[in-house]
């Protein structure tokens, strides 16, 4: 089976387009690279071109099977400061892409899809089956695709897997491929960051919420456990199904206990300092997995410690390569 894998010179859709090509599917990538990353996708086929160039798009698609859509901008902040730039990408260059797929037959695809569609949760752990009230327009925006992709399924028998992600983290043990952000905004990268003194303290947005420690605490999952759950959604969809599904570790930590887990594993000092609260921000976000474990008979395996340690890894190896 051919899989196009959208957005897979990125972080997450990297490493799923290596655990495919690992099970033996046929990959190709689509990226316009514009936050991807070219050396992501080496020992794979890519296709260069927006999601938006329907005449592209189409010719890949008449020689795959299945999609996965990993190509979303993704930084909450920003969607607050640019909204439009979210919903065009997010929205209605994702719908171009979802109507490419419906015209071009092709049947299966999954989503990469966030947390974020929760908003502040009425209860924690987050199941699925809670209301979805995003607080954000990038939340809104993934929730506005999941949408279509509810409707195209009842319309056009497209089968799909919506994966909510919590915290993405950690790099692949072979070294080869890991987190490129610019600019970086997730925790752990960025504390590394600190550490080089390749920016300044660390910002520690808040100390003040309703937690052990007064920092958010987050349910950090390693990106080769998400990589795994989509090489079994692909499974899940041969056998005609759909479904929405929550992919996290059913653990939360701390901002301070992530920054006391780098500090142990790297033997550095993080260089902190307080910063207000950002807006929207809730003070817990954690997964109830159970659902993906019955559905696609999946389960994280990695720890904080082994997401630190192949994040530290990654980072000290590009450091080295310079790349």
């Amino acid at each position: 089976m051919s899989v196009l894998v959208v957005g897979g010179a990125g972080y997450i859709g990297s490493h799923t387009a290596q655990a495919l090509k690992r099970r033996g599917y046929e990959v190709v990538v689509y990226d316009n690279l514009s936050t991807g990353h070219a050396v992501l996708a080496d020992g794979l086929e890519l296709v260069v071109g927006d999601i938006s160039d329907t005449a592209k798009l189409s010719q890949v698609l008449r020689r795959v099977d299945a999609v996965m859509h990993f190509a979303a901008f993704a930084y909450v902040g920003e969607s607050v400061e640019n909204p439009r730039k979210y919903f065009k990408n997010n929205v209605q260059d994702g719908l171009t892409l979802l109507n490419a797929v419906v015209d071009c037959k092709v049947s299966k695809f999954i989503f990469s899809s966030t947390c974020a569609v929760y908003g502040i949760p009425a209860r924690v752990p987050i199941t699925e089956d809670l209301p979805r009230l995003p607080v954000n327009p990038y939340g809104a925006s993934k929730l506005a695709f999941e949408f279509a992709l509810e409707a195209y399924g009842r319309a056009y028998d497209l089968r799909f897997v919506s994966f909510r992600y919590f915290n993405a983290a950690g790099a692949d043990e072979t070294g080869k491929i890991g987190e490129i952000h610019a600019p970086e905004t997730h925790l752990i990268p960025s504390a590394f960051e600190a550490i080089g003194g390749e920016r300044g303290a660390l910002q520690i947005f808040g100390d003040d919420y309703p937690t052990p420690d007064g920092t958010c605490v987050r349910d950090y999952i390693h990106v080769n456990d998400l990589a795994d759950a989509h090489v079994l959604g692909m499974e899940y969809l041969e056998n005609g199904r759909s479904a929405k599904l929550n992919l996290g570790t059913g653990r939360g930590y701390s901002v301070r206990e992530v920054i006391s887990t780098i500090e142990r594993i790297s033997g550095r000092k993080v260089p902190t300092q307080m910063a207000p609260r950002r807006p929207g921000d809730p003070a817990e976000l954690v997964a109830d997995p159970s659902q993906a474990e019955k559905v696609l008979s999946w389960k994280a395996k990695y720890s904080l410690d082994q997401i630190v340690a192949t994040a530290w890894s990654w980072a000290q190896s590009r450091k080295k390569t310079g790349k």
